[in-house]
């Protein structure tokens, strides 16, 4: 009985970890058609709890994003993050925290699911659909799914869970693209008459 108990055990451990690893290699290769070296360029839709349901366009190369929207845009070039809102025609200049990244920019899984998170993975449709959990329920962001597309690898939808609130994103129109440096700053010849408030 004890032997039985052991294999069954040793079978259920077995089929784990190879669900896990096949759920990282998911990963990885979804990461890898995002970091492209020259950029990429996407649409996309936020619904989130916290910050409200908006949809735009973005474009990522490295750890560096712009992100436009009907209300606002933003510019991150890995150190400084310029906020403009089109309402008050301002620019808010600030050295924003990780957590807040996380928040702003649906690819910052491509950093986030490597340390910290375990591992679940079904298939659905077309689709992989992959489940992370936090392994530290102190970090920000405790829970994540995160749905792949099997023939391209690119992710389609990205659902995290915040301060107890979810934010989802939705990805559509993914595309490789040479992008220069430049367009991850903001300009202020191209907002002359924008107030920029440096808050840093």
């Amino acid at each position: 009985m004890k032997k039985i108990a052991f294999l069954l055990s040793l079978i259920v451990f077995s089929t784990s970890f190879c669900v896990a690893q096949t759920a990282r290699q998911v990963l990885d290769k979804c990461a890898a058609t995002v970091s492209a070296k020259d950029g990429v360029q996407a649409k996309f839709t936020m619904q989130s709890a916290q910050y409200g349901s908006t949809s735009g366009t973005i474009a990522v190369k490295g750890r560096m994003f712009q992100a436009s929207t009907p209300v606002s845009s933003m510019w991150f070039d890995g150190k400084t993050l310029w906020t403009y809102m089109s309402k008050n025609d301002e620019v808010n200049v600030t050295t924003p925290s990780e957590s807040q990244l996380q928040a702003l920019n649906p690819y910052n899984f491509i950093n986030l699911y490597k340390q910290g998170f375990k591992y679940t993975m079904t298939k659905s449709g077309t689709a992989f659909n992959v489940h992370l959990t936090a392994t530290d329920q102190k970090r920000k962001i405790r829970e994540l799914f995160i749905t792949v597309d099997q023939k391209t690898y690119h992710p389609t939808e990205v659902k995290m869970l915040q301060n107890q609130k979810w934010t989802t994103f939705t990805i559509s129109d993914l595309k490789a693209q040479q992008l220069s440096d430049a367009m991850f700053r903001f300009n202020s010849k191209d907002f002359p008459s924008a107030e920029v408030i440096d808050l840093r």
